[in-house]
């Protein structure tokens, strides 16, 4: 089976041609019929301009909303079928349209189009500047002919102008650049006509053309590249030669090479200090007794016992000062937390509350953890209620601790603790009543007919008035209702 097919395929040629299909010229093959309420369009600037939007959005724009159908021919070229000729003739009408601000070229469908099909756009151009003499028609249309060829203008000699220009309605080329002004010469005399271009919204600021933006310009394409082989031949024309460190009259002139001397290009400092090769300079020309010969390999040999070693090199030809040398390895790290001692101080309080429930151990163990470790914060807080410790708080720690510390204007500080407001003892005490006082009272109120209640004694009355802290009014006796006064 293989040998037969290697034997077809020798037998095939490569330069045979294949014999073309000719269409058949029947009713169902040709859409000609449909196609005579169709336009024919070209993108000008196919980069900036998306096909596949342009089919969805020119109907929208036409107000033609399910009454034309688009068809995308090539990346460039689409067609557009309208149900009636009416709706064809209104957008053609509008004169020339644009998409993604960019001109598209709309022409009504041929069967045979000629050469320059879809190659004009319709423009009104607006023509200002105009000599007074030259308000013709005849001027206006030869005027109009430096833009495209002129088949309407817009002008009645009759009546007034109110507008700075004159419309005229061309047939533009879309290869041609826009022309934005033309220089005219009349009798001895010349003027600067303008024309501007009324639905064109982007071109090229260069050339003026449709199909392209500023940079992609073949104009700045080249411009570009004239410069750019300028600057390439002032290069080679004019290469940069650096200053040699070492003179002819130096007289390390063939002691030491240039690259010896040079910048280094791995840090950019000089591999031999200045001060080292004044002091090589000055050694050559004194006058020790030594042969010059010797003077030199002495040099020699030194430069290069130096270079052969990297720290002797930086002490010795640079002259730069080596390393300091620390063993406190966190230094100018600033604040370093140690979370290792994290256990230690969890189980600080609970020895502490072991030892005692005395003020005087909370605050021995307090110095004693202060001692031990002098970033620990005030921390130790004792209620004398039961004596107990309300709270403890370790070392600063670097995330949030919800009731143990707060920030402040001067770093992390401890959070203060809610104190009740109570008078001191000495005080409570004195307000204390005597037992004979005490006895007094409990009998005034027997005989008055009060008892006491269960096996609890009721306040006195003095230490009512004096202990009391409400802040209520007093309460008013009522004043009983004694009528209406009598009538003056």
């Amino acid at each position: 089976m293989s040998l037969a097919m290697d034997r077809a395929l020798m037998a095939l040629s490569l330069d045979e041609e294949d014999t073309p299909f000719e269409m058949p010229d029947l009713p169902g093959f040709s859409s000609a019929e449909e196609n005579k309420l169709s336009l024919m369009g070209r993108l000008l600037n196919p980069d900036r301009q998306k096909m596949s939007t342009l089919i969805i959005q020119l109907p929208r724009k036409w107000q033609k909303e399910g009454r034309v159908r688009g068809i995308v021919l090539s990346r460039e070229r689409f067609q557009f079928i309208f149900n009636s000729e009416h709706d064809l003739q209104d957008v053609l009408d509008k004169g020339v349209q644009t998409h993604n601000e960019w001109a598209i070229v709309l022409e009504r469908w041929t069967e045979n189009p000629p050469e320059d099909f879809l190659q004009y756009i319709p423009l009104w151009v607006r023509i200002s500047n105009i000599p007074v003499n030259y308000y013709t028609v005849e001027a206006l249309t030869t005027l109009g002919d430096f833009v495209g060829k002129v088949d309407l203008v817009a002008y009645d000699p009759t009546k007034p102008i109110t507008q700075e220009y004159v419309r005229v309605h061309v047939k533009f080329n879309v290869a041609h650049p826009l022309r934005m002004s033309k220089v005219l010469t009349f009798k001895g005399k010349s003027a600067t006509i303008h024309f501007n271009y009324e639905n064109i919204q982007k071109r090229c600021f260069t050339c003026h053309r449709l199909n392209h933006e500023k940079d992609l310009c073949p104009l700045e394409i080249r411009k570009r590249q004239e410069a750019a082989e300028l600057r390439r031949s002032k290069v080679v024309s004019n290469p940069t030669v650096r200053k040699p460190v070492l003179a002819d009259d130096d007289p390390l002139k063939g002691v030491l090479s240039e690259y010896q001397v040079g910048i280094n290009p791995a840090n950019g400092r000089p591999r031999i200090a200045k001060e080292v090769l004044e002091e090589m300079r000055r050694y050559l020309i004194a006058d020790t007794g030594e042969d010059r010969v010797i003077k030199e390999y002495k040099v020699k040999k030194s430069v290069s016992v130096a270079e052969s070693d990297p720290i002797a090199q930086k002490l010795v030809l640079q002259l730069e000062a080596p390393p300091l040398v620390t063993k406190e390895l966190n230094k100018g790290k600033g604040l370093v937390f140690d979370y290792s001692k994290k256990d230690a101080y969890r189980s600080e309080p609970e020895k502490i509350s072991s030892e005692g429930k005395l003020m005087a151990g909370a605050i021995t163990a307090y110095h004693h953890s202060a001692r031990s470790e002098p970033e620990a914060p005030r921390g130790l807080i004792q209620d004398e209620s039961d004596g107990s410790f309300s709270s403890f708080c370790p070392n600063y720690p670097t995330g949030f601790s919800s009731g143990f510390c707060e920030s402040g204007s001067a770093g992390i500080v401890g959070k203060k603790q809610y104190q009740r407001k109570r008078p001191p003892r000495a005080r409570r005490a004195q307000r204390k009543l005597s037992e004979e006082e005490r006895n007094l009272l409990l009998s005034e109120n027997k005989r008055e007919g009060k008892q006491e209640v269960g096996s609890k004694k009721r306040k006195c009355l003095r230490e009512e008035e004096e202990c009391s802290t409400t802040n209520k009014a007093p309460c008013l006796k009522a004043i009983p209702s004694e009528g209406l006064p009598n009538a003056q």
